[in-house]
């Protein structure tokens, strides 16, 4: 009635993954395969990602103007699409520079990341002296509009990849 193995009993935790582990070969690609890896996956341009906030930024102000008919939902919802894209932008320009030492990349990245977080939280601090009659949910409402364009454009590229399948 015991369905346990006495082999089962005496295996040490974790021994399954050491296994798979073992079975799996690590073989590095060759500069063709990597080419050829790099030709039928192109990445996205982050440029393209911070142009589509800008847009949908741009669009999300017209539609607060358009439903409120007031001037500083409109700005705030313009200043919200400020938060994100230039500190995006910021971010964008720092990883399309060149670097072939991968410690320096992930350092850069690091340093724009925080360079683009600081921004980003400046903007906020300063927004009630820059937006007059500051609206506080079209601004946050924006904000949260255009950080959400990198998830479709991760989806974009996503399909677009499966189209080519």
């Amino acid at each position: 009635m015991n369905s346990i193995r006495t082999a089962d009993v005496h295996r040490q935790p974790g021994a399954d993954w050491e296994d798979e582990a073992r079975a799996e070969v690590f073989k590095p690609w060759s500069k063709q395969e990597a080419e050829a890896f790099r030709k039928n996956n192109p990445s996205s341009s982050p440029w393209r990602v911070v142009a589509a906030q800008a847009v949908v930024g741009l669009l999300c102000a017209a539609v607060a103007w358009v439903f409120t008919q007031r001037g500083e939902v409109a700005w705030s919802a313009l200043y919200g699409a400020a938060a994100v894209v230039l500190p995006s932008a910021l971010l964008a320009r720092g990883m399309t520079r060149e670097t072939r030492n991968p410690l320096a990349a992930a350092a850069g990245f690091m340093f724009w990341e925080m360079l683009k977080i600081g921004v980003a939280i400046v903007m906020l601090v300063i927004a009630v002296r820059v937006v007059p009659n500051l609206s506080w949910p079209a601004l946050l409402v924006t904000m949260v509009v255009c950080i959400k364009i990198n998830w479709v454009a991760l989806l974009w590229r996503g399909r677009r990849s499966d189209e080519k399948a």
